[in-house]
């Protein structure tokens, strides 16, 4: 029974047990459970926290980047309004300054129409007036006439009662009678209106080339063939002859000019007929004498540049021309070859500035007509522009000036008037008569031309024509004032026999072509060069 009532016991406390383990094991769930919510509760607090914490943070940064983007808008925007500004006060600037030269332009307008109006009402009121005497004299034909009808009915009245004649028959006699009459009062009368207006004509002509002329005061120029140059002492006379006289040699077959040095203390002379080689020439020995070191390699690379810089002093004379008579639009080839005229002479006179002269006239009388000034002035200034080149071209210097103004797309007009201002053509408007008389004008003033030295220097020329004309001539210059031609052969294409060949064959043309006094020396140099260079 004991036993039992342990069993029971042992049953009872096991169902405890198990009743508190299943208790504390709900508990502990339940516990577990009310944990977990907490937890997941508190992790679901803390990440809505952090997520507050970015998304304040975020929102903090897109503050401050909009901020700085705003800052760098309104930075740019300031910047582009200063700059757009800027650009606008420039344009209006820009604006204002072309306003301003379109007023002016129009002011210069408006001046020369009232020149022109001036003009014309000058020429209406001179028409006016030849008009008025036009009218005096036809109404004293009329009155003439009435008188001679009078005369002529009186008298046929009076044959009528004398003769005993028809009107018709008298009529006829009176008028055969009268006839030669009238004839000759109407051929003598119309004759004296001819010659006023010739007057009137000639009167009007001079006026105009006068007022041209007084405008423009150009000095003469002279030529010289001569060309002398200081020396710092006797003893650079030695230096420039150099050895066995190496150096005046290579001067002279260089430059193509002549020097003498004689017994004139402290001076060279040069001799030369062509301008450009007597610059050049001049330069290159004053070069030598300041820089010291003469000899025939310094001369000949002093020769180069030198040459270049005269080249460049002519584009500036011509430019410095177009400048001068305000021509716009000639092509920069023909400024440079206009500008070669700078050291060409026609008579004595330098071609530019007698082609300046004749320009300004151009432009003045064509003010005076009403013609168009700018190309009169283009007109005088490009007509003698052929004698820039009539050396290297055949030709007349007014055709090939015309030649070379159409291959450069000059205006007809223009053409034409260079083509015929010698009246090798016919001209084909007014400019063409207007340059002829210019041109006269400009080489007729005193002192402007000398017939001698133009002589002189077309007998140099033809030397030298001569001299290059034979096969293997690589050079020819006519020096000593004439006296002596020296051609210079290439060595690889004529030979010793052939160089005398050469000399005297251009002897015997020279006796036959050229007119000239003494006698002339012909020089042939074959020269022949070997050059090695150390390294």
């Amino acid at each position: 029974m004991m036993f039992i009532a342990s069993v029971n016991a042992a049953g009872a406390d096991n169902s405890e047990m198990i009743i508190f383990a299943a208790v504390t094991a709900i508990v502990c769930v339940t516990i577990g459970v009310m944990a977990g919510i907490y937890i997941h509760r508190l992790v679901l607090r803390l990440r809505g926290k952090a997520t507050k914490n970015l998304t304040e943070k975020m929102i903090s940064d897109a503050k401050r980047e909009a901020e700085h983007i705003l800052k760098d808008a309104r930075y740019t925007a300031k910047g582009d309004a200063i700059r757009l500004k800027e650009e606008t006060d420039q344009e209006i600037k820009q604006r204002r300054k072309e306003q301003s030269n379109n007023e002016r332009r129009l002011q210069q307008k408006e001046e020369t129409l009232d020149k022109k109006t001036q003009q014309i009402d000058q020429k209406l009121s001179r028409m006016d007036t030849k008009e008025k005497e036009l009218d005096a004299q036809q109404q004293k034909l009329v009155a003439k006439e009435n008188e001679l009808h009078e005369t002529i009915q009186k008298q046929i009245s009076e044959l009528e009662r004398v003769a005993e004649l028809d009107n018709e028959t008298a009529r006829k006699i009176l008028l055969e009678k009268l006839q030669g009459e009238i004839t000759q009062e109407s051929g003598t009368l119309i004759r004296q209106i001819i010659d006023e207006a010739k007057e009137k004509a000639e009167r009007e002509s001079q006026r105009i080339l006068a007022n041209a002329m007084q405008r423009y005061a150009g000095e003469c120029t002279y030529e010289r063939t001569t060309a002398t140059i200081p020396l710092p002492s006797d003893e650079m006379k030695g230096r420039i002859i150099g050895r066995e006289g190496r150096n005046i040699r290579s001067l002279e077959a260089a430059t193509g000019v002549s020097l003498l040095i004689d017994d004139t203390p402290e001076a060279v002379v040069i001799s030369c007929f062509d301008p450009i080689r007597k610059e050049v020439a001049r330069q290159v020995i004053e070069r030598l004498v300041s820089d010291g070191r003469i000899h025939p390699g310094r001369i000949e690379d002093l020769m180069k540049k030198i040459r270049k810089d005269v080249e460049d002093s002519c584009f500036e004379a011509g430019e410095a021309a177009v400048l001068e008579l305000g021509i716009p639009g000639i092509p920069a080839p023909l400024i440079k070859i206009l500008g070669r005229l700078k050291y060409r002479y026609s008579f004595s006179q330098n071609v530019l500035k007698h082609s300046i002269e004749a320009a300004t006239f151009m432009g003045a009388i064509a003010a005076e007509l009403g013609l168009d000034v700018q190309k009169a002035k283009r007109i005088g200034l490009l007509h003698d522009i052929g004698k820039a080149i009539d050396h290297e071209v055949e030709g007349s210097h007014a055709k090939i000036g015309a030649d070379l103004l159409r291959k450069y797309n000059e205006g007809k007009d223009v053409i034409n008037a260079v083509a015929s201002h010698h009246e090798e053509e016919e001209g084909q408007t007014i400019y063409a008569p207007l340059i002829v008389a210019c041109d006269a004008l400009s080489a007729s003033r005193p002192g402007a031309r000398s017939e001698s030295s133009e002589l002189y220097l077309k007998r140099l020329e033809k030397l030298e024509t001569i001299g290059r004309s034979k096969k293997g001539v690589e050079n020819c210059f006519a020096i000593q004032a004439g006296r002596e031609l020296r051609i210079i052969v290439e060595p690889e294409k004529v030979t010793e026999a052939e160089a005398q060949v050469i000399a005297r064959d251009v002897c015997n043309e020279v006796a036959q072509q050229v007119t000239y006094s003494g006698q002339i020396k012909v020089t042939v140099v074959r020269e022949t060069r070997s050059v090695e260079y150390a390294k």
